[in-house]
């Protein structure tokens, strides 16, 4: 319940749910790369992502059937949800073929904890830089297919815990001229497929590593209460976000990854 009440809170946050829960593990008594704790991690994150798709329902049953229309008929080509149902589509792409062709350094070389704590620690520079430069002079109906693109791109960087895949597309989004509401939504879109594939993927290619380590009963435990919890941060977020930049989050990511070298140095805690 911990590990998904973390998941559910941290996972459209700026600040890395992956980091988080790699450390929590660690701090449990885990160990962080076994396949078990790799793929639960994973599967946990469906929970937010599906509360994410109830949330964000309305648009889904707009934009999902004018994608269809459009694809279709040529004369429904000018609908802007079509051409945002594309550009979630490209944006997905790149996290997909990366998180497949690098899987294995994934869930073993980058679960380090050195790994989490830098990348807490520089990406907090990049998302200032972002926050400090964007103009916000563009909103979601400016939205393309190249922007999505080198948002989706940027997102691959997320597969190194600590980044933080949020984090890494509002930043990209930012720097692209959208105001933060509309990078928050974009990156919520973009977070369905990405988290869901890599859920169903761990959930059928670790599936006896899961039984016979963490268990399928915990497992299912952490999913719901991310659901839950999952929920609520997604609202308070698209709320806190339409009147307040993305500072504190920085201060945040700095403080823990600060804070996270600090215990590494000392060998309070082991990188893995």
């Amino acid at each position: 319940m911990l590990l998904g009440a973390v998941e559910g809170f941290t996972e459209f946050l700026p600040i890395s749910s992956t980091g988080h829960l790699t450390i929590l593990e660690k701090l449990l008594g885990y160990d962080i790369d076994d396949p078990d704790i790799t793929a639960f991690t994973a599967i946990i994150q469906s929970g937010a992502v599906i509360a994410t798709v109830l949330f964000l329902r309305k648009d889904i049953a707009r934009i999902v059937p004018a994608w269809f229309r459009g694809v279709l008929n040529s004369g429904e080509r000018d609908n802007p949800d079509y051409r945002f149902g594309w550009a979630v589509i490209l944006g997905s792409i790149p996290i997909g073929i990366v998180g497949l062709l690098f899987q294995d350094t994934i869930t073993s070389t980058l679960r380090s904890l050195w790994f989490v704590a830098w990348s807490l620690v520089l990406w907090s520079g990049v998302m200032a830089f972002a926050d400090h430069a964007a103009t916000q002079i563009r909103h979601e109906e400016d939205i393309t297919w190249k922007d999505t693109l080198i948002i989706g791109v940027t997102q691959c960087l997320a597969l190194i815990p600590g980044v933080s895949r949020s984090g890494a597309t509002m930043s990209a989004g930012l720097l692209r001229d959208f105001d933060r509401v509309t990078v928050t939504r974009l990156s919520f879109f973009l977070s369905i497929p990405a988290l869901l594939g890599a859920s169903v993927l761990q959930t059928v290619t670790e599936f006896d590593n899961i039984s016979g380590g963490v268990g399928w009963g915990p497992t299912i435990v952490a999913l719901i209460t991310s659901f839950i919890v999952g929920w609520f941060a997604v609202s308070w977020l698209l709320k806190f976000i339409a009147k307040h930049s993305y500072s504190v989050f920085i201060a945040y990511r700095l403080v823990l990854g600060a804070l996270l070298m600090v215990l590494l140095a000392t060998n309070v805690i082991e990188p893995k």
